[in-house]
């Protein structure tokens, strides 16, 4: 099996890396940890003209239909520039009205969230991989939630929360509280019983699979900024990227981070349960340690807030966690490999 991007799927992501590559993301990422989305809305605007948000809805709804593996390409490029925002959970969100079947619910939300013209974020039940906590509820236009009972609702955004990462601001929305949903504040129900549990398991592994693409582009992101510093700061007159015990540790990382991506790769072709948690338990494994490595070698100069360093190294570990801890990834590849 071939796990080396197509010349199309390779054009696309350097189509990506060049318009992030110019839109100056550090900034976008500081103004959103402030609370100002402005910058933020207009950069998901450009990257919707790629049609990277069409990769995860049908075409029938504005899409290009569910390419996992497109998708993935993509989302490695956003975590490489830090890009902000629930992008993970609008996707999760398509996939989601995507395999509900709904026809009114895909007409009603899908064209909107293709054309990048509205964030969606979800929670979803913490058996499923999701958590109770929604991104970036007061950026998104729709928060959707759904209940253990299967019940899905449009939430209100519940009392934001500051996470590891100040990009990223977490709410308990009040529909994914108490029990599933039920009473007067727990939003509009817009659809419930077994498809809508179905669709979440779908909804979840895409969102644990574009997560482990983040964390790829942000190990990435984090080893080339590391060496490049290295190739500049001296001691006793020589870089101390010619020291043989720094060489070792930027090894090791780079080591983590290819080993990573061919895991990603098979779990975007083949969507596996097993196969995703596997990806986003390497990947996620390979950022943390590519932010351990960049801080260590960068010195305190690396736990200043002014170094741009700083946005990624924030984002590795709740990356990391999110939809989907290492335990729980190494729970869910265990349970594929354990016969009956």
């Amino acid at each position: 099996m071939r796990f080396l991007p197509t010349d199309e799927q390779s054009d696309f992501a350097r189509t990506l890396r060049s318009l992030l590559g110019s839109a100056q993301v550090p900034a976008v990422v500081r103004a959103w940890a402030d609370g100002e989305h402005g910058p933020g809305h207009e950069l998901r605007s450009r990257l919707a003209a790629t049609g990277l948000f069409a990769l995860a809805a049908p075409e029938a709804y504005e899409g290009a239909g569910l390419l996992p593996p497109e998708l993935s390409l993509g989302f490695v490029e956003l975590g490489r520039a830090g890009m902000p925002g629930p992008v993970v959970e609008s996707a999760a969100v398509s996939v989601l009205l995507s395999e509900l079947g709904d026809e009114a619910l895909a007409k009603r939300f899908l064209p909107g969230l293709v054309a990048g013209e509205a964030w969606a974020t979800l929670t979803l039940p913490g058996a499923g991989g999701g958590s109770p906590y929604a991104l970036d509820a007061d950026a998104a236009a729709h928060c959707f939630a759904v209940s253990a009972a299967g019940e899905l609702r449009l939430a209100a955004p519940g009392e934001v929360l500051r996470s590891t990462d100040p990009a990223r601001r977490l709410s308990q929305p009040a529909a994914a509280g108490g029990d599933g949903g039920s009473g007067g504040d727990a939003g509009e129900l817009l659809a419930a019983g077994p498809a809508v549990a179905r669709a979440a398991v779908v909804a979840g592994r895409w969102a644990r699979l574009l997560t482990a693409a983040q964390c790829l582009g942000v190990g990435e992101a984090l080893l080339a900024r590391t060496v490049g510093y290295v190739k500049q700061r001296t001691q006793f007159g020589a870089p101390i990227g010619s020291f043989q015990a720094v060489k070792h540790r930027l090894a090791d990382t780079l080591l983590a981070l290819e080993f990573a991506r061919p895991l990603l790769w098979a779990a975007a072709l083949s969507t596996a349960p097993g196969d995703v948690a596997a990806a986003k338990l390497r990947c996620g494994e390979a950022a943390y340690h590519a932010a351990m490595t960049a801080l260590r070698l960068h010195g305190a100069v690396g736990y200043t807030e002014e170094l741009d360093l700083s946005l990624w190294l924030r984002k590795a570990r709740p990356l990391r966690d999110a939809w989907g801890t290492p335990s729980a990834c190494r729970a869910e590849v265990m349970r594929s490999v354990t016969p009956g």
